[in-house]
């Protein structure tokens, strides 16, 4: 096709048989739509496949730079530590001293919690705050993110691998297949990482997102019923029917008051405390402490009063020294290597997800970028050293990254003086904690897991977008009424049922010319635009496949017939033309070709001209290459619907 702004001998031919031609050629010049030149189709699939993995060009910084120069930067990538160390300074280390003590003081705690919702012994959740988070520190790009066990991920972690091993009959073989899943999730996540295929933790929605997390801390808060009051004999099911039913069923021989007295107390303590951070910034470090001083105050009581003597249930015993190495206790074979891999892609990707979005709000807050597919990497080597250290399933804290962020943590080294601390605390600390009552640690958990339950989020979900909704309960209510693993297909399910509709769904809509201008919009949106007699004009909203070519076509139809019906009530004067708006329109396929021609032909029997305003360049292209172009006639293809009414009605097109 001729370049815009010319005219072929078709076009002069045309002049000559539309009338219409000579009465509008003194309003203004149409301009044709122009076809792109052909691109090489080696060129053309090098760029698309550049555009989906490597978007951000990772190799740019290495452009025009010497050898010793790039072999620096190659090493940087893998571990960004070694760039920005050299910059490091006294006053960045007193933050992260202060940033790391404070974590510390908050994850030693938690950690000893976590690793009984994954039905591990106390330690576990120790040694996953020591190593982890130290190599994290050298291959991490976050500056905010707190390393450790979360209660999401320990929760899932120990339902699934109950689901194959019980606990209580077989502990060795059960914490094998923790730290094979351990294993598997890191790999998971590296993979991801290495390949730059971050974009598929993407398709688990925001949405989907706030509601399983806010079903998973209902269920955490559920299963410390048992510590909080002293029940012995506790459902081994996570849904909340099931816990309730083990709670009242017990509540006259089975809960113990002087245990509950514990638990109140302290969960009140804790709740003022974070209300007291909340209030006022400046007293962030009241929550930070405020766990680890109940576990002390706690063992104390028990301690001067044997409160274990009346039936108040407590750790009794944390093994004591560095993490053992667990190399040999991995299954690389077997039959539990598949349930381990499993497993451990599953919570991989959900501790992943939890990650990213955490490091990406702590980096949103403080003004800097971080690489995805580095973070996955550096996550991914994490659990795996950690799974041949006798270490489970590590991530991001969102809770311990804001107490990180707040207590002004300048670096990772934050996460180094964390981990150091947990080191001294396995070395010479844990036997203290042979007195700490069951019953704060579920104090201590039912207060750190009631921040996942947003209730803000998810009425400003209801407003903007009600299938997103449908997500969030599906998945809430899926978590809190089934499992933990049926809430979290849910949320899959129904994000890739929103992404399925969207795509097979796609909206079209009915234009009008906006008075005195030659703009045309939706007549929904802008009910001051009028239609134009005698044309019905479409946009398409979408790029035209095969899973939505034939409803938009079955769409544009019945707007059609919609009108002609809404005419013959009001208005003897039919529809002759049909324009179809496709500047949204970013692609076709063959199937959406067939759709056209299928349209172009059902008009014709009816007697209507089909005419199509601003394809794109992907679009126009694949329309002459198919000779489509020929059968509905390049003179009924326009730049803009404005010259497109102008060719059909151009007495109409005149009026301001």
């Amino acid at each position: 096709m001729p370049s815009m702004g010319h005219s072929t001998e078709d076009d002069l031919h045309t002049k000559k048989m539309d009338p219409s031609h000579h009465h509008s050629q003194n309003m203004h010049h149409i301009h044709k739509v122009g076809v792109p030149p052909k691109q090489n189709l080696f060129k053309e699939f090098k760029d698309n496949v550049k555009e989906t993995f490597f978007s951000d060009e990772p190799l740019r910084p290495f452009k025009d730079q010497t050898k010793s120069r790039k072999l620096l930067l190659g090493i940087e990538t893998f571990f960004p530590i070694v760039g920005w160390v050299r910059s490091y300074n006294l006053s960045k280390l007193r933050g992260d001293i202060i940033a790391g003590l404070t974590i510390a003081s908050l994850c030693i705690p938690q950690d000893i919690g976590y690793s009984k919702l994954a039905n591990l012994d106390p330690q576990y959740g120790l040694y996953s705050s020591f190593v982890p988070p130290l190599i994290y520190a050298f291959m991490g790009s976050s500056r905010d993110i707190a390393i450790g066990p979360v209660a999401v991920v320990s929760l899932l972690l120990g339902t699934l691998l109950q689901n194959e091993i019980d606990s209580a009959t077989n502990p060795i073989e059960y914490r094998r297949l923790a730290f094979t899943a351990t294993f598997f999730a890191g790999i998971t996540q590296a993979t991801l990482g290495f390949f730059r295929l971050g974009f598929l933790i993407d398709f688990l929605s925001h949405a989907a997102i706030v509601g399983f997390m806010g079903g998973a801390a209902i269920t955490i808060a559920l299963q410390q019923l048992k510590g909080f009051l002293g029940i012995k004999d506790f459902t081994k099911n996570s849904d909340i029917i099931s816990v309730l039913r083990s709670v009242f069923s017990s509540v006259n021989h089975g809960w113990n008051w002087q245990t509950i007295l514990i638990g109140v107390i302290f969960l009140c303590f804790l709740l003022f405390a974070k209300f007291l951070g909340k209030r006022n910034k400046k007293f962030f470090w009241v929550p930070a402490i405020a766990p680890l001083i109940s576990v002390i105050l706690a063992t104390f009581f028990v301690f001067i009063t044997h409160a274990e003597k009346k039936g108040v249930a407590i750790v009794r015993h944390i093994d004591k020294g560095i993490n053992p190495s667990s190399v040999n206790d991995i299954y690389f074979h077997g039959e539990y290597l598949g349930k381990g891999f499993k497993i451990g892609v599953v919570a991989g990707m959900v501790a992943l997800t939890e990650a990213i979005a955490i490091g990406r709000t702590f980096a949103a807050m403080k003004d800097y970028q971080i690489d995805g597919n580095k973070e996955m990497v550096a996550l991914g080597a994490m659990n795996v050293v950690g799974s041949m250290t006798s270490c489970y399933v590590a991530t991001g804290s969102f809770s311990r990254s804001a107490v990180n962020y707040m207590a002004g943590c300048q670096t990772a080294v934050s996460n180094i003086v964390m981990s150091i601390v947990v080191l001294l605390t396995l070395l010479f600390i844990t036997p203290l904690f042979k007195y700490t009552p069951n019953a704060i640690l579920a104090a201590i958990i039912i207060n750190a897991v009631i921040s996942l339950i947003d209730i803000q989020a998810a009425i400003l979900i209801w407003k903007i977008d009600k299938f997103d909704f449908i997500a969030c309960m599906g998945a809430f209510f899926g978590v809190i009424f089934v499992s933990v693993e049926i809430g979290l297909l849910i949320a899959v399910s129904i994000s890739f049922a929103k992404i399925l509709l969207q795509v097979t769904r796609p909206r079209t809509a009915i234009l009008g010319k906006l008075p005195g201008t030659s703009v045309y919009r939706n007549i929904l949106q802008y009910p001051e635009a009028t239609k134009i007699p005698g044309i019905l004009i479409v946009r398409v909203d979408s790029a035209i496949y095969f899973s939505n070519s034939n409803y938009i076509k079955e769409r544009i139809l019945r707007w059609l017939t919609d009108e002609e019906e809404k005419l013959k009530a009001d208005d003897p004067q039919t529809i002759q033309f049909l324009i179809v708006e496709m500047s949204p329109v970013t692609d076709i396929d063959t199937s959406g070709i067939n759709a056209l021609e299928e349209l172009y032909n059902t008009l014709q029997k009816r007697d209507l001209q089909l005419i199509l305003a601003n394809p794109g360049p992907t679009v126009i292209d694949k329309l002459h290459a198919s000779k489509i172009v020929n059968l509905i006639g390049q003179d009924k293809i326009f730049l803009t619907v404005a010259d497109a009414v102008l060719s059909c009605h151009p007495k109409f097109a005149e009026e301001p």
